[in-house]
C-alpha cells in the first residue's frame, strides 16, 4: 500500500491507471496538449488545459496518450453530478483496525507524485465542486482538505487535463474556472481516413470491407451533425461480427441490425 505523510497526516494513495489506448488521430493535437504542460523556465507554470468535443471523439484517449509521452504515472478521475469536495482532494475511510484512515484522491496522489491526472467530463462537476479546485488551477498549485485540515501543494512535475463534453447533460463551468482551463483544444469528428485508421486500429480482426462500410456510415452522419462518434463504429463493426461468428450471415449482411441494436432505427438514413 503507497502511503505518504504529509504535516503528521498519513495518507493512502491511488494507483495509477494503465489503459489499453492508443491515439491514432491528428499529431497537432497531441502536440497541442504536450506545448501546454510544457514549462520554459523556472519562473513558468504549465498550463491547466481542456480538451472539448462531442462524446466519442477520443478527448481521453489524447489525454492518456500525451501523458505516457511524458513516461509519466496517469491517474484518471471520472467527474460525475455528484461529484463533492472531498471526492476529489481526501476521503475518510475505515481501516482495518476499525480506525479512521484518509485515503487520497487520484488527482491528489497525482499531486504529490508527479504525476498526471485526467479529470474526465469535467463539466458534469458543480460548482462547489470546481471551487474546491481553483487554488489548484492558478499559480498557488495546492488544495485545502476540509476532512484532515490540510494544505497540500502540488509538485513542480503534476500536471492536470479536463475532458469536456459538448452535450446537453452538463453543468456551466463558472467564468473564474474557465479563465484557469487554458488553452482549449477543440477535437472534431475525424476525416474519413483517420476514422478508417482507428477502426483499423482497434478491430484488426475485421475485413476492410466491414470497416469501410462505417466509415461510411458516420462520415453521412457526420455532415448532418448527428452524434454518433467512432466509438460508436467500432461497437457496430463489432456486433455485427460477433452476431456472424455465432452462426448468422456474413457481417456485411448484418449491419443493418447491429446499427439498429446499437443506436436505434433512427440511424437507418445513413446506412447503404
Amino acid at each position: 500500500m503507497n502511503q505518504v505523510t504529509v504535516d503528521g497526516i498519513t495518507l493512502t494513495l491511488a494507483r495509477p491507471v494503465e489503459l489499453n489506448l492508443q491515439w491514432v488521430g491528428q499529431d497537432e493535437l497531441l502536440l497541442q496538449l504536450l506545448a501546454a504542460w510544457m514549462v520554459i523556465d523556472e519562473r513558468d507554470i504549465p498550463f491547466n488545459p481542456r480538451l472539448v468535443g462531442k462524446p466519442g471523439v477520443g478527448k481521453t484517449t489524447l489525454a492518456y496518450a500525451a501523458a505516457k509521452r511524458l513516461n509519466r504515472p496517469v491517474y484518471l478521475f471520472q467527474a460525475t453530478m455528484d461529484t463533492r469536495p472531498e471526492d476529489l482532494i481526501v476521503t475518510p475511510v475505515i481501516g482495518p483496525d476499525a480506525k479512521i484512515q484518509y485515503a487520497a484522491s487520484s488527482l491528489v496522489s497525482a499531486m504529490l507524485t508527479g504525476g498526471i491526472v485526467i479529470l474526465d467530463e469535467g463539466n458534469r462537476m458543480s460548482e462547489k465542486a470546481w471551487a474546491s479546485l481553483a487554488p489548484l488551477l492558478d499559480d498557488r498549485r495546492y488544495v485545502e482538505s476540509i476532512v484532515t485540515g490540510l494544505r497540500i501543494p502540488a509538485t513542480r512535475d503534476f500536471r492536470i487535463v479536463v475532458t469536456m463534453n459538448e452535450d446537453s447533460s452538463t453543468f456551466e463551468i463558472p467564468e473564474y474556472i474557465h479563465s484557469r482551463l487554458q488553452p482549449q483544444i477543440y477535437i472534431d469528428f475525424p476525416e474519413a481516413d483517420e476514422e478508417l485508421t482507428i477502426l483499423k486500429e482497434n478491430l484488426p480482426f475485421a475485413d476492410n470491407e466491414i470497416l469501410k462500410y462505417v466509415v461510411t456510415f458516420l462520415q453521412r452522419a457526420h455532415k448532418k451533425d448527428e452524434l454518433y462518434s467512432v466509438r460508436d463504429g467500432i461497437n457496430i463493426a463489432r456486433y455485427a461480427l460477433k452476431m456472424s461468428a455465432a452462426g448468422g450471415n456474413s457481417p456485411l449482411e448484418l449491419m443493418r441490425l447491429s446499427v439498429a441494436r446499437i443506436l436505434g432505427n433512427e440511424a437507418f438514413p445513413y446506412l447503404d
